[in-house]
């Protein structure tokens, strides 16, 4: 079991709001260069979109359960059909998108006890939990040419990675790092 985390960031970190649904005054960022930067499997999930389960904070999974349900295609219908766990101490009902549930007792508990390989999308507080706690194996992540100066940024503190691959996705980089 592995916890892969997958995330849309800029040249200078920041991971808030890649496509505006959020409001704020840089979202979008990731959406201006358009389709081929961010449709599809960018994050070059393949079979762990079969074999793994998706494990989602409750922002992120509320607007992914607008979004991906009334979606079609060979991505959307993989990601609507995987097992989804959502990380939420407020949600009482997730049937919103097909195969999720609550997630319940301690986060990171349930994470160490997964058979199946993690995967997380979006969710920067359910990723810096897993982060100190030392549970994430892997960081895919593509970064998109802009700056926004301002913004949630994704890493905390000092880290050091192992880069894996780095390969071209659109306008992006999808980079990818080990913690091992």
């Amino acid at each position: 079991m592995s916890v892969i985390v997958v995330e849309f960031t800029t040249l200078d970190g920041v991971v808030e709001d890649p496509d505006g649904s959020a409001g704020t005054a840089t979202g979008g960022w990731a959406f201006r260069h358009g389709p081929e930067t961010v449709a599809g499997d960018k994050f070059r999930l393949g079979p762990l979109l079969d074999t793994g389960i998706l494990l989602l904070g409750r922002t992120t999974w509320e607007l992914f359960a607008k979004l991906w349900p009334g979606r079609s295609g060979e991505f959307a219908d993989r990601l609507n059909a995987m097992p989804k766990l959502v990380a939420s101490r407020t949600l009482a009902d997730v049937t919103a998108w097909q195969n999720s549930a609550l997630l319940h007792g301690e986060l990171t508990e349930a994470v160490a006890r997964e058979e199946r390989d993690v995967i997380v999308i979006g969710s920067i507080e359910v990723v810096r939990t897993l982060a100190r706690h030392d549970l994430v194996d892997e960081y895919r992540l593509l970064v998109c040419p802009s700056v926004v100066g301002e913004g949630r940024r994704f890493f905390e503190g000092v880290a050091h990675f192992r880069l894996v691959s780095c390969t071209q996705a659109g306008a992006g980089v999808l980079t990818t790092y080990r913690t091992r």
